[in-house]
């Protein structure tokens, strides 16, 4: 077998590629060398509306000075408001320490019935949360990814290993009996602490046949899906797989059950239980996209590290979707988001093409994989819908490129032509996980396999064989050491600097649970979150006293920035809203005897102008130590949607007040920063790095900054998909009259651009323009995932007023839709965006 890092036609493809400058004074556009990820878009709109919700109270949770008293109060009124209001609900969920509400779950047609009980304060979604695929099987290497961060320097030099410190891991347990884990649970185990729950048949995807929602929780948190354990071990496990601190004590919230998805309520209550079982750090792999740093889980975690506990959370797997996908509670201010790096290797089964081994991910609801048997391989180009295939694949294996149509569509098409296999290749760098969705024919093997590889097979004189094997192999990844495909972009949807840092993430090798298998490879910021909760606790065992929010600044200081992921030849930093200060360096960090603050720069929208910010570096040495300040950029992005974005030179540039800095021991020294920010594209988004080189050969200190271009308030919500919507849609009938009885009532459909300060509906009567008041009315509402997924909302011929409601008589009426823009100004009319709907009747029987 021979591996390769870059197939020669993949190189002279790169090679083909090259810069485009639109002029000497105008930002300079870059043309990818691969293409960026895109979100496989299928026929039709899903609708993403919620039936469970969070629903907040007035006053301020317990950790912020609220009595018990006041806040066991208050939710005994909403319920009594709620049964009076005849509001049937289910309560999941009752919360005071770290934010105060409930979780419920209602009919999507009652949601306006919910918005006006007495004591709402605000209204979010409760997302679910799904957990990222799984490769098991073959030989350790963790080590490859703990090379990348500097932790095996860190141990093996420094001696480190996170000692005495407590790591609680929230996820779907831990396989405690796993000898790399320790072997037991309970006091005197490494896996000392711990909680179940949601209970084995618990799964919250209700596109599942085991769908079950209703928790079962118990002392027990084993762990029988594996992506717990595999979590631990990266964070510290100790055997024959080595994690990044193996000396630590865990603490097991299991929030999942053994498959399936799980709920954003059910994470905060396991972050009560956590602060009271007094860990040090929180490790949430596990998120929800495009919210802002109000949602609920986010603000619980920045309570926690007001209480002093570091929290680490994975920022997200949205790259797929675009600028602002980063989910909460990675998103929260306090809290230390982590995008992923690809591993610098990668552990895979293969097969083989002229003797030289292609490593491949099978695919969730194919069928079973080969390990022997020769077979021809045949390219026959996308396989979607409509496409004319390139090639006959009748009693072959199919070669497909990915992009355009979902995996299923593919496969499907392929089988249908007859292949005896289906081998879907990157449409960019490097493999990737993928899913079918659900079976085809439960018989057909389908796998996905990198860009560089596709290519490869492609360039062979036909006709090509491939051998099936039962082997696995090390892989050098292409994309080693770059930014991963599914990382989710930022900025949050305040501006502030999301992520915070970077750390390895795909492809991942592990501790899974010992019915399983023992050890599997894993993909997802989920593996790079625990790398920095692993970090955390060296810096934490060799700094002891660190608060919990220096521990993010002396993580970001010593951070290493990588290459734009998308052309790393051309030398080009990737943006600072999708991989924050870098990959994190925990050698770097511990040996630093210095501290710059503020560990990050948000500098707003540029409409703002010249921004000044005073950077403030303190020497904890012994020794006087001179700096020299410069700044280096980093590559712009513009649009929003996936299919949309675009990525520039940066003009933004830095000056400085001094140019060095002189810092004596156990000084502070400040430099002024005066930062001119990018003249385009409009729309878009800059950043780059206040770089600090010290005189003494030690490690330069960084600090990121990041920024909007141009009127922020300009970015569309109701108009950026093309669709068409809003859409008032017909009654029973056909027309727009409607009954209201039953599902005869006005239902809106509405896809959310990006995120909104304020959304509200509002009802008229068309015959007089009085306002009847709102129908909806939510503070902090989230974007929706894609252009074709949308939020229902129903009118139910009420309307809030006060602390009440407003009945509707029968009548004409149009609804106005209506979103204050993010970080808008309630009073300037250009930062609202409207829509108005048709007149529509109410006529009740």
């Amino acid at each position: 077998m021979k591996p390769r890092i870059l197939s020669v036609v993949f190189a002279l493809i790169i090679l083909a590629l090259a810069v485009t400058v639109v002029g000497a004074d105008g930002p300079t556009p870059l043309e990818p060398q691969v293409p960026p990820a895109t979100v496989d878009v299928g026929e039709g709109i899903i609708d993403e509306t919620p039936s469970i919700w969070f629903v907040e109270l007035k006053s301020p949770a317990a950790v912020e000075g609220t009595s018990m008293k006041v806040l066991n109060a208050e939710k005994k009124a909403f319920r009594t408001a709620a049964n009076q209001a005849d509001l049937k609900f289910e309560e999941r969920f009752a919360f005071s320490t770290l934010w105060n509400g409930l979780s419920i779950k209602i009919d999507p047609a009652d949601l306006g019935k919910l918005a006006r009980i007495k004591g709402v304060k605000a209204l979010y979604p409760v997302e679910t949360i799904s957990m990222p695929e799984v490769t098991a099987g073959g030989s350790p290497e963790l080590f490859t990814a703990l090379t990348m961060t500097g932790a095996d320097v860190a141990q093996s030099e420094l001696g480190y290993t996170g000692a005495g410190v407590k790591v609680a891991v929230m996820d779907t347990g831990i396989d405690y009996d796993h000898p790399d884990l320790g072997g037991c649970f309970g006091p005197g185990c490494r896996v000392e602490y711990g909680y179940d729950f949601v209970g084995d048949a618990f799964n919250a995807d209700d596109s599942s046949p085991s769908y079950n929602p209703e928790t079962t929780p118990d002392d027990d948190p084993d762990d029988c899906q594996g992506h717990g354990s595999h979590v631990a071990g990266i964070v510290g496990a100790d055997g024959t797989v080595t994690g990044v601190a193996p000396g630590v004590t865990f603490g097991a919230y299991r929030v999942f059950g053994c498959e399936g998805s799980t709920f954003g309520d059910i994470m905060i209550a396991a972050m009560e239980m956590a602060l009271a079982d007094d860990m040090d750090i929180l490790n949430m792999s596990i998120g929800s996209s495009y919210q802002w740093p109000e949602y609920p889980t986010a603000v619980a975690a920045d309570h926690m590290v007001q209480k002093g506990m570091v929290v680490v959370a994975s920022i997200g797997n949205s790259g797929s979707t675009g600028t602002f996908s980063a989910g909460a509670p990675g998103v929260g201010e306090k809290v230390i988001g982590v995008a992923a790096f690809d591993n610098s290797h990668t552990l895979l089964p293969y097969f083989e093409v002229n003797s030289t081994g292609i490593g491949y991910v099978p695919m969730t609801f194919a069928g079973p994989t080969p390990t022997a048997g020769t077979e021809e391989i045949v390219y026959i180009g996308r396989a979607c819908n409509g496409d004319a295939l390139e090639g006959d694949a009748a009693g072959k294996v199919a070669l497909i490129v990915r992009g355009a149509c979902s995996f299923n569509e593919k496969a499907t098409n392929a089988i249908a032509a007859g292949a005896t296999g289906v081998v879907i290749h990157n449409n960019a760098s490097g493999t990737f996980n993928g899913t079918l969705g659900a079976p085809i024919d439960g018989v057909t093997p389908v796998v996905g396999i990198s860009g560089e590889d596709g290519f490869f097979i492609r360039a062979q004189e036909t006709p090509v064989f491939m051998t099936w094997t039962d082997q696995m192999a090390s892989f050098p990844s292409p994309t080693g050491g770059l930014i991963s495909s599914f990382s989710s972009y930022g900025l949050a949807p305040d501006l502030s600097l999301k992520p915070d840092i970077g750390a390895p993430g795909g492809n991942i090798y592990s501790t899974y649970p010992l019915e399983k298998g023992g050890y599997a490879t894993m993909g997802g910021t989920s593996m790079s979150s625990p790398h920095v909760a692993g970090a955390a606790a060296l810096l934490l065992e060799a700094k002891p006293g660190t608060t919990a929010e220096d521990v993010r600044t002396i993580l970001q200081n010593s951070a290493d920035p990588h290459l734009w992921s998308l052309a790393p030849s051309l030398g080009l930093l990737e943006p600072v809203h999708r991989q924050g200060a870098g990959m994190v360096d925990i050698d770097d960090a511990i040996l630093s005897t210095a501290i710059v603050s503020p560990g990050k720069i948000a500098l707003g929208e540029s409409e703002s102008g010249v921004q000044m910010q005073q950077i403030s570096i303190r020497n904890t040495s012994d020794e006087a130590v001179t700096y020299e300040v410069s700044y280096e950029s980093a590559i712009t992005t513009s649009g929003t949607w996936s299919v949309d974005l675009g990525f520039w030179l940066s003009d933004a540039f830095v000056d400085f007040s001094k140019t060095t800095v002189k810092v004596n021991p156990g000084g502070n020294a400040k430099v002024k920063a005066t930062f001119y920010p990018a003249t385009g594209p409009d729309l878009g988004m800059y950043g780059g790095y206040i770089v600090f080189t010290p005189d003494n050969g030690g490690a330069e200190l960084r600090v990121p900054f990041a920024g909007f271009i141009g009127d922020y308030q300009s970015l569309p919500v109701f108009t950026a998909n093309p669709y068409g919507l809003p859409w008032l849609w017909e009654s029973l009938d056909g027309d727009l009259v409607y009954s209201m009885e039953g599902w005869d009532v006005p239902e809106f459909w509405v896809n959310l651009g990006h995120q909104s300060e304020i959304f509200r509906i509002e009802i008229f009567d068309a015959n007089t323009g009085e306002t009847m008041h709102y129908a909806y009315d939510f503070d902090y509402f989230g974007r929706n995932s894609n252009y074709n997924n949308i939020y229902s909302f129903i009118f139910d011929g009420y309307t809030i007023q006060g602390q009440g409601w407003r009945f509707v008589p029968d009548g004409d009426y149009y609804a106005v839709f209506e979103v204050l823009k993010a970080n808008g100004i309630p009073g300037q009319a250009d930062h609202w965006e409207t829509w108005t709907s048709p007149v529509f009747t109410i006529d009740r029987p």
